[in-house]
């Protein structure tokens, strides 16, 4: 008997009868069940049929993917000659017949088990639109048509190569035209897009049918899915187009209109945007990043008089002097000055800084990035060179260094040279903004390494923390997807260095090792101690006394009244105050007393029974959240309003201490909060990055002798 795991109970349908419950033996043929269906049916020729799910899809039961099915599926049966049968009803001269037909093809054709069939046909119908080159297709047979041509190239069973010049300029004349069917457009432009990415000879092909410019009207739309499709025939183009031709698409992309209409009919449109259309962005982000990667490879050639001169620049504009001629002072003088100058700079070779740029990466990139900030950013530029060659040397952030170590960290963060990947949606609105996006990024960035550099109080030797805590800004900065350059300049404003600090105390505090058995065990053994502190501090305080407030119903001058607990915790002495002290009341002067010992309760806010009376009724809810008394004897109180809510709480965990009862305050929670979280942070101190075991290790074996203990005796 079959394991209960091969049996799978079902229910198969087939058109005019009831449907048929039954046990499918998944260790038994599929042509066998099958077989043993058509015999329950009483229908003859059962190699004719074949089970399909009868779900949205509709995929076919085939031996490969029969162990899908699962307890309490619907299956349908039907004849295994439906794509010979859809062949015979798109050949029909009835339009009706022929668009049912279509749709069902456009439905079928997701199925790779039908696509195979479908296709072994080998007629002309397998390229729907093949089929049917000087017809006039149009509305739903043109969309049901384009659909199932999508379905059935995308199991990858014929190339692309196959098709002519005739059918590209057919589907490329869909996407041009300005007013065309949402579902035919969006299927043309899925035909472009992996006609270019499947084969170099169509991309060419496709290339000289459309441009960046006929597609940008079909960004202007509200239809997402147009919108998604059309920037993935973008990237296509952009990803499969030669080195020079990038170049001039990236000068498109970054013209301020195409930008524009991204941002506003895109990006920040009223949709959220969908993860495909967020990849599809993020695609067109890398690519962009990527054109970078020539001049980031590219060493510096210490000959080059044109390379050299960028070098000069930035040391004119720096110190607002002028190239000095060959006959101005003698060599050495000029190699001199420029040594200085270039020390200033904070290159790391100062007598040919040109050496600083052979290192890929980021190669000339950095120098790109450093001409670019001298020359639209001048007064940042100039402050920053100025005020750390003044400095210190060992405290001055050498600008030359820093460019060259953040460009290169900035190509990481943004992966530049890289292809992009498959399944990311992670791109950031900000470059979308400006047409130097990667430049722009540099100026802001290289201005907080500066300003990091300052709060840290940094020397030569911490350059690399203070790059790594830089690294650390940005990223969290760009975390939030700011929608401008502005935006990320005002972010990384509130992530100053101290800022930084307090984030990565608060991280490592709720990271798995503060979550562990032993810091939870170590927190549960600290508490008490810190509790005992507490409530010290708070019957220390009850000791030092407060002068409190008489209430009173008639309107005349307030009374003042004060209280003290002895330095014993004993007894309380209290008494009746002309005006509020200055300091503190000595206990003699304080004609009352009430042993701790006859207290019986502490009550809070409406229990109070100064609260209760008549004259208190008008009393605000703020004096409500002051009061507090003290029960003794039979009913006996003693009224307090507090001056406010730190007294409030101070005193009614102080009673409570007295009484052994649980301080309970919002004041009590914040200390032992704080406090707990500091004495952790100590007593951890020392075990920063060692992994703390899960259990305690365990306890050896008694040795077999104890000669080695020492004899006192």
């Amino acid at each position: 008997m079959p394991a209960p795991a091969d049996i799978v109970k079902v229910a198969i349908e087939w058109p005019g009868a009831f449907p048929k419950l039954m046990e499918i033996d998944q260790k038994k043929p599929l042509s066998a069940i099958i077989k043993e269906v058509c015999e329950g049916w009483n229908l003859p020729n059962p190699e004719t049929f074949a089970l399909q799910n009868a779900d949205s899809t509709n995929f076919y039961i085939t031996e490969k993917n029969r162990n899908n099915i699962k307890n309490g599926s619907i299956l349908r049966l039907t004849t295994s000659a439906m794509a010979q049968q859809l062949h015979e009803r798109i050949q029909s001269s009835s339009m009706d017949m022929k668009l049912d037909a279509l749709k069902d093809l456009a439905n079928s054709s997701r199925d790779i088990t039908f696509a195979q069939e479908f296709i072994n046909l080998d007629v002309t119908v397998f390229v729907p639109l093949a089929a049917f080159p000087s017809i006039s297709l149009f509305g739903d047979l043109l969309s049901f048509t384009l659909t199932a041509f999508v379905e059935l190239m995308d199991h990858g069973i014929v190339s692309w190569d196959t098709f002519s010049v005739a059918f590209i300029k057919k589907i490329a004349s869909y996407v041009c035209k300005s007013a065309m069917d949402t579902a035919v457009l969006q299927r043309s432009l899925a035909i472009l897009e992996s006609m270019v990415l499947n084969s170099q000879d169509l991309y060419q092909k496709v290339a000289q049918e459309i441009t960046i410019g006929q597609l940008i009207p079909h960004l202007q739309g509200t239809d997402q899915d147009i919108q998604t499709y059309t920037i993935a025939v973008i990237n296509a183009l952009f990803l499969k187009a030669p080195e020079e031709k990038r170049q001039e698409m990236a000068h498109i992309l970054a013209q301020k209109q195409l930008r524009s209409i991204i941002l506003s009919n895109v990006i920040r449109s009223n949709k959220p945007i969908n993860d495909e259309m967020a990849h599809q962005l993020y695609v067109l982000q890398v690519l962009t990043f990527n054109l970078l990667e020539d001049r980031m490879m590219t060493k510096m050639d210490p000959q080059d008089q044109a390379q050299r001169d960028i070098i000069f620049e930035l040391r004119r504009i720096a110190f607002d002097v002028e190239c000095e001629s060959n006959n101005s002072g003698s060599i050495e003088k000029r190699k001199s000055m420029y040594t200085r100058d270039y020390k200033k700079l904070g290159f790391i070779n100062h007598v040919n800084p040109a050496v600083d740029f052979t290192q890929i990466p980021p190669g000339m990139l950095a120098l790109d990035n450093m001409l670019y900030f001298a020359r639209h950013h001048q007064d940042a530029y100039i402050r920053i060179v100025l005020e750390n060659s003044s400095r210190e040397d060992k405290h001055e952030c050498p600008f030359g260094r820093s460019s060259i170590e953040l460009t290169k960290m900035l190509c990481e963060i943004l992966k530049v040279g890289e292809l992009p990947s498959e399944n990311c949606h992670d791109f950031h609105p900000m470059f979308f903004t400006h047409d130097r996006s990667f430049e722009e990024f540099f100026c802001i960035c290289i201005q907080l390494l500066n300003k990091t550099w300052k709060e840290m109080r940094a020397t030569s030797e911490d350059f690399n923390k203070v790059m790594q805590v830089v690294k650390e800004q940005i990223t969290r900065a760009l975390t939030i997807k700011p929608n401008s350059l502005d935006q990320f300049k005002s972010r990384l404003q509130n992530l100053s260095y101290t800022e930084i600090l307090k984030l990565r105390q608060s991280e490592r505090m709720n990271q798995e090792d503060f979550q562990s058995r032993p810091i939870l065990e170590l927190r549960e053994k600290i508490q008490p101690e810190i509790m005992e502190l507490i409530k010290q501090q708070r019957l220390n305080r009850l000791c030092e006394g407060t002068c409190f407030r008489k209430i009173s119903s008639r309107r005349r001058q307030d009374k003042f009244w004060y209280c003290r607990l002895s330095p014993n915790h004993k007894v309380l002495h209290y008494g009746d105050l002309e005006e509020s002290p200055q300091g503190e009341v000595p206990h003699d002067s304080l004609q009352d007393k009430l042993p701790v010992a006859d207290i019986k309760a502490v009550v809070t806010g409406k229990d109070c029974p100064h609260m209760k009376e008549k004259g208190a009724l008008k009393q605000n809810k703020e004096v409500l959240e002051l009061a507090f008394s003290v029960l003794y004897e039979s009913d006996e109180y003693l009224n307090f309003i507090a001056p406010d809510k730190h007294e409030y709480c101070v005193w009614t965990d102080g009673l409570n201490a007295l009484l052994g009862k649980e301080m309970t305050s919002e004041f009590t929670r914040s200390d032992m909060d704080t406090l707990l979280n500091m004495e952790m942070k100590l007593r951890l101190l020392d075990l920063e990055n060692i992994q703390i075991p899960e259990v305690p290790p365990p306890i050896p074996k008694e040795p077999s002798n104890y000669d080695f203990v020492y004899d006192c005796n």
